[in-house]
């Protein structure tokens, strides 16, 4: 893979920013509204005032970043590791819990159904370069405190790719790990082989509400990955600035990394967070604005000078529906996501700022990570590559069809089963088909013909047994 990529900030601005975010974590401190959580700080050394309010000092964000693991792999169902987040690899999936559905079928918007998630999952296990899932669509058809339980039990069953989870609270991700752990021989196994990661954040500004620290206290002590990922709105909830919006994000990570690291040291930590300037014409949230792909360039930046595993976005839109637009942000933000080197990168599908989602987004977006993929692998410049011998044969005025070299190597290079390469006239009698009727055809293909690798009938059981024994005790 190439190494020499896209940076955005420099070491000095990297160290400028960390010691601007080790002054306000001792000046102005945070609020955590977890009483463990609390008194694990305060005995390593935190002063608390007024119940909650915390300063933590330099020292113990130095020994939490230490301890934090420089790299950490994501397994499958059947416990072959399938991502790798460290150095410059990059990995690519769906977001969670969009409201709205574009339905394939009828082009209707609507709320998602189980069935809808389950089809979504399904799309995602087939196409080769959607490397993990997540839930996709927030289901209407089931208790809303049952809503990521049942979920995860869709993207457990429909898919053996590995997952990132959404969790309401620590009672949730716990029913979530008992799932996993069927499938994968047991929670023993799944700390040694994590089927997740778990996404947490904070209430920005500077609150560490009870319900996340209680997740990420919970992940540390069952070894599953977990970040604690600031959503930030520029203008709003965090400065309007890339740089003051990346420094608060990067404060509350560290917050969080601290509570984690004194739970468990050495628990894989995941460092990342999203910023999303505020329109002040709509109020309206820019997923895909330049500006946040400034700040993501930044949080890799980071990671990388810390040497934690980093967390992002790629493939996502402010467009309501699938037309040029949504293609153009989503396509900068999967080719800028690699470029800048990030680790693992979700809401590939997004549309409407994150409450839209559409399967042909998912479609189209495997076949640009596809091609990005392929740009930044790298070039092999050994003979055979470069077939010297082969043109030394060929010669002046000859032509490379008909020779062994062309034989071997017309598959490797990069192909594409979505694009029309046709001229017009093979088009033409294609059918006329745009990209987005091609990404239709394609839903509809993987939908009535793909069928998942099951799990097992007891595991199936089981898992049941764990969504049951849930909903009887809310």
């Amino acid at each position: 893979m190439i190494k020499s990529k896209v940076t955005t900030i420099s070491e000095e601005q990297i160290k400028q920013i960390h010691n601007s975010a080790l002054e306000i974590l001792e000046d102005t401190g945070v609020v955590v509204h977890h009483d463990e959580a609390l008194k694990l700080l305060k005995e390593a050394g935190c002063i608390v005032e007024n119940s909650n309010r915390v300063y933590i000092p330099t020292g113990l964000v130095e020994k939490a970043i230490a301890t934090v693991p420089t790299r950490i792999i994501l397994y499958d169902r059947k416990g072959t590791p399938r991502i790798f987040l460290q150095d410059w690899e990059i990995s690519y999936g769906t977001g969670s819990d969009t409201i709205n559905y574009l339905d394939p079928y009828t082009g209707e918007r609507r709320k998602w159904q189980k069935k809808d998630v389950e089809n979504a999952v399904k799309v995602c296990d087939f196409l080769p370069h959607i490397d993990f899932v997540m839930s996709m669509g927030n289901i209407v058809d089931v208790h809303k405190k049952m809503i990521n339980r049942e979920q995860y039990a869709l993207m457990l069953l429909n898919s053996t790719k590995p997952q990132v989870v959404i969790a309401e609270d620590d009672k949730t991700l716990d029913d979530i790990i008992a799932m996993a752990a069927v499938v994968v021989g047991g929670r023993e196994v799944l700390k040694r082989k994590p089927l997740f990661m778990v996404y947490c954040e904070p209430t920005s500004p500077l609150q560490l509400p009870y319900e996340s620290v209680a997740k990420v206290l919970l992940a540390a002590e069952t070894n599953v990955p977990t970040n604690f990922a600031c959503g930030g709105l520029s203008g709003g909830t965090v400065p309007m600035t890339a740089g003051g919006s990346v420094l608060q994000a990067h404060t509350e990570a560290l917050s969080g990394m601290v509570i984690h690291q004194l739970k468990n040291p050495g628990a894989p930590f995941v460092y990342g967070y999203g910023i999303t300037p505020l329109d002040m014409k709509t109020l309206q949230s820019v997923y895909t604005s330049a500006e946040s792909m400034v700040a993501q360039g930044m949080l890799c930046d980071i990671a990388r000078y810390f040497n934690l595993p980093s967390w992002g976005y790629a493939g996502c839109s402010s467009s309501k529906t699938v037309d040029e637009q949504a293609v153009m942000e989503a396509t900068m933000f999967t080719l800028m996501g690699a470029l800048q080197g990030c680790n693992l990168m979700h809401d590939v599908f997004y549309l409407e700022f994150g409450l839209t989602g559409a399967l042909e987004m998912i479609v189209i977006s495997d076949d640009t990570i596809n091609r990005v993929k392929h740009m930044i692998k790298g070039v092999d410049t050994s003979r055979e590559a470069l077939g010297v011998d082969t043109i030394k044969m060929v010669g002046p005025g000859g032509n490379f069809m008909g020779t062994q070299h062309t034989a071997d190597n017309f598959r490797r290079g990069w192909s594409t089963d979505l694009c029309d390469l046709q001229g017009y006239e093979g088009w033409e009698r294609s059918g006329k088909l745009t990209l987005f009727d091609r990404a239709n055809k394609r839903v509809k293909e993987i939908l009535e013909n793909h069928q998942p690798e099951p799990v097992n009938e007891l595991q199936k059981k089981e898992i049941a047994k764990i969504l049951a024994d849930a909903e009887s005790k809310l």
